[in-house]
């Protein structure tokens, strides 16, 4: 059997993707392009301040502030094009993101006051609109099946992990090799030609719907009982992703091997990427809010497999393991919100979904550092495993909430799904 016959079922309902959606391919590539400083101007930020100042406590303040800042403005720029479309938003939003960035660059690189480096960074995260929600908002709109917006949803989920794969080697080659500033600059002229690409592209931007809801019922439309579930359930997700770099950094130089940490990390994406894939064209049964409550679940056990963790083979096993139940969760997730809310209101909901991404992150690195400082880095495993298990109690405990509908959001039309959760 050749490994075409193999692959078909997989990759065929992807391939029939880009074939179903007129120009649906370059709007995925280029918002594969502008997403890739998510994970090159966090790390970028820290080599830029720190091979300038010398001080790792104020580049990761810097790179706070500018991640925070982000994670804050992207579901409000989302807003503004679910009201006035992508393309004139957009353009805007990146002449202000490559200004900014660039400007941070020059503050820190010509030496002028702190204050200035804090102002810009939170400037720069603040024209930075959250491109992954853009490029879902358009499939959502070119697809009436809920089956393949699944899928389309899931092909995105795989794009992300390829960006979190390929961003950081690349930061930190050009931090390292080429100039402090180089990595951070490339991210943000990278985010600002692929945020353009993607403005140019009018003919597949999602239409714009119009709200006749009052002024205080559109401003809170899209944080529906659903949405809020899923970004509080994201909150724990992203708190293990930023806590597994860190503890697996950390980890890997305790037992004297710093340069596998990248072979752990990769296995980790790795195993989240081969899930999404397989995810993505399953025809499973059952809700979409049950699908969310099941992989959230799974998520929480998968990462239970961390406390074993004692040496670098079992660190790649359950790190593995702990990926195959990442980009489930995070498909299924984004596949309830977009069923929870109207359209006029669908850009800025997946945007908060990945607000709580953000913030977990965030957070999740600060107490992992924390931990390892304290208890060492094998104990501090205990961290992206207990926020793990948080995630599925938050979905858990949020299950009542999963069954409300707004009557302007529709599910749409999913074969083989009951309604066993009130999805």
């Amino acid at each position: 059997m050749s490994p075409r016959t193999v692959l078909r079922p997989v990759l065929g309902p992807y391939a029939h993707l880009f074939t179903a959606v007129p120009g649906s391919a370059w709007f995925s590539l280029a918002g594969w392009v502008a997403r890739l400083p998510l994970p090159m101007l966090g790390l970028g930020a820290v080599l830029l301040v720190e091979g300038y100042s010398g001080s790792y406590a104020l580049a990761g303040a810097v790179s706070g502030t500018l991640a925070l800042s982000a994670a804050v403005a992207g579901p409000l720029w989302s807003r503004a094009m679910d009201r006035r479309g992508q393309g004139a938003v957009l353009r805007r939003a990146m002449a202000a993101y490559l200004v900014t960035g660039l400007s941070l660059v020059a503050v820190v690189v010509g030496d002028a006051p702190t204050w200035s480096w804090f102002l810009l960074a939170a400037l720069t995260g603040a024209s930075l609109p959250n491109i992954g929600a853009m490029v879902r908002s358009r499939w959502a709109a070119a697809l009436a099946d809920a089956e393949r917006r699944q899928t389309a949803f899931a092909f995105e989920a795989v794009v992300d992990e390829v960006v979190f794969v390929v961003g950081p080697p690349l930061v930190t080659v050009l931090g390292t090799l080429v100039a402090p500033a180089a990595g951070f600059t490339t991210g943000i002229v990278l985010g600002t030609v692929g945020g353009v690409w993607l403005a140019r592209q009018r003919g597949t931007e999602p239409p714009v719907v119009p709200d006749t809801a009052g002024p205080a019922r559109r401003r809170t439309a899209a944080l529906t009982p659903a949405v809020l579930v899923v970004c509080a359930a994201y909150l724990g997700v992203g708190t293990v992703f930023g806590a597994m770099d860190v503890v697996v950094v950390g980890f890997a130089e305790s037992v004297g091997a710093p340069a596998l940490a990248g072979l752990a990390l990769a296995l980790y994406a790795g195993g989240s990427l081969l899930a999404g894939l397989a995810y993505g064209v399953a025809r499973l049964r059952g809700s979409l809010a049950a699908r969310f409550l099941v992989t959230a679940v799974a998520f929480g056990l998968a990462a239970q497999a961390l406390w074993t963790v004692s040496s670098l083979p079992l660190l790649v096993g359950a790190g593995f393991l702990a990926g195959l139940a990442v980009a489930p969760v995070l498909v299924s997730g984004a596949s309830l919100a977009e069923s929870r809310v109207p359209r006029s209101a669908l850009t800025e909901a997946l945007a908060w979904t990945n607000t709580g991404l953000t913030l977990g992150v965030t957070a999740g690195s600060a107490l992992a550092g924390a931990a390892v400082d304290a208890w060492g880095a094998q104990r501090a495993f205990a961290v992206p495993a207990l926020a793990a298990a948080a995630a599925a109690l938050i979905a858990l405990a949020g299950a009542p909430l999963l069954r409300r509908r707004p009557a302007a959001a529709v599910e749409g039309p999913v074969s083989r799904v009951g309604d066993a959760v009130g999805g």
